[in-house]
């Protein structure tokens, strides 16, 4: 149909919410199961999962997203592309309304951009705004720009209408990638843009979908903010360092560490912190959640690659792979027991005579200083009695 016309004859949908597969194909059972997932991840109790799906359900309307991208590689919507629980379809038709998005726009141009207007006058001060890509600001933001206005001036625009600020993906929430040194962009986060409003940030390269559907039913169920940290992060995705977490921990604590890639240690599941695993500074919880739904150890460090710090400024695309982690909470112990002995193998006869001749030379030193200490305790004793 031409963009403009009208069919008088058609007649308007009603019911919407009673049409087949109105949940995404969702059953009301899985639906429910979905939001106790939500409230679980957010770290409430369980029984608040009926309150998430009463408030996704019974929104009068589903609240508008403009969604603006900067510089950036389009992996934050490509991560969300791969959500199953729910899938983008059923968010954006059931639970949000995405109203500007320019990779999953169906229109283009003048038509996109003067939806995106449209949407920000009729739901003023009570859209989400949500950002991936850094904000350039050399030379007044040239290096991006996008319907003939620059981002720098079109992340202004939209925020001042904005009840929620979100950015998501490390280049929006601090300046990722496109920042790294020498920087000749003048690429920054959205934080450093936006003074006048709180600045959420999912960061992650990219980030995990959930944590960003986490935060927006939390915001849509309780009109407000989940609890952030001091990087205005949500602690429930960001409170923990990702080493207190990693299945390969118990390896770290042993002193069993993959040296080079392909070694011994590597093939056996060993801990990764002197390849240059950045985990024991990086806060998130992808050992938790994983990635793209497809069963456990599906995030970097399963997969035996070292997490490379990509949601902490100053670690992801600052330091070098190979450069070893600054130890936050905890330090590989000085001692270690023996790693390279077959299970259930006992001491070796070398192993054992050396470990029988440091005991045989203590117990010696100890009968020698007991001896000398005996002849000191009656020389005492004589010259008492004169």
């Amino acid at each position: 149909m031409p963009d403009g016309y009208v069919d008088a004859n058609a007649e308007p949908f009603t019911g919407l919410d009673d049409y087949e597969g109105a949940l995404g194909g969702l059953t009301r059972r899985d639906f429910l199961r979905y939001c106790t997932g939500i409230a679980a991840t957010l770290g409430l109790s369980p029984a608040l999962g009926v309150d998430i799906a009463n408030a996704a359900v019974a929104q009068a309307a589903r609240p508008t997203v403009i969604w603006l991208s900067g510089s950036a590689c389009t992996g934050c919507t490509e991560t969300l592309l791969r959500t199953n629980h729910p899938t983008l379809e059923t968010l954006i038709l059931d639970t949000i309304s995405l109203d500007y998005n320019e990779t999953l726009s169906a229109g283009a141009g003048h038509q996109a951009e003067n939806w995106k207007l449209q949407a920000m006058k009729a739901n003023w001060g009570k859209y989400i705004m949500v950002t991936d890509g850094a904000v350039p600001m050399g030379n007044g933001g040239v290096y991006c720009k996008v319907a003939g206005k620059t981002y720098l001036e079109a992340v202004k625009e939209c925020a001042a209408g904005a009840a929620a600020v979100i950015s998501i993906g490390s280049c929006s929430s601090w300046g990722g990638w496109p920042s790294t040194g020498p920087n000749p962009s003048g690429a920054v986060g959205l934080k450093d843009v936006i003074k006048d409003k709180p600045v959420v940030s999912i960061p992650g390269c990219p980030p995990n979908p959930y944590n960003f559907l986490s935060l927006v039913l939390h915001f849509v169920t309780f009109g407000k903010l989940p609890e952030l940290d001091e990087k205005n992060r949500p602690k429930f995705a960001y409170g923990r360092l990702i080493h207190e977490n990693c299945e390969r921990r118990p390896h770290f604590d042993a002193g069993r560490f993959a040296i080079e890639f392909g070694d011994f240690g590597h093939r056996q599941g060993w801990c990764l912190y002197k390849l240059g695993c950045k985990g024991p500074e990086t806060y998130a919880n992808c050992p938790s959640i994983g990635f793209n739904d497809v069963g456990q150890g599906t995030w970097p460090v399963g997969t035996g690659h070292p997490c490379f710090g990509c949601t902490e400024q100053g670690v992801g695309f600052t330091k070098s792979i190979h450069e070893l982690a600054t130890l936050k909470s905890v330090s590989p112990p000085n001692s270690y027991p023996a790693v390279a002995v077959d299970k259930g193998e006992g001491l070796s006869a070398g192993a054992a005579a050396v470990i029988a001749g440091i005991t045989g030379a203590a117990v010696g030193a100890g009968a020698v200083i007991a001896g000398r200490l005996g002849k000191q305790d009656k020389a005492d004793a004589a010259s008492d009695k004169e």
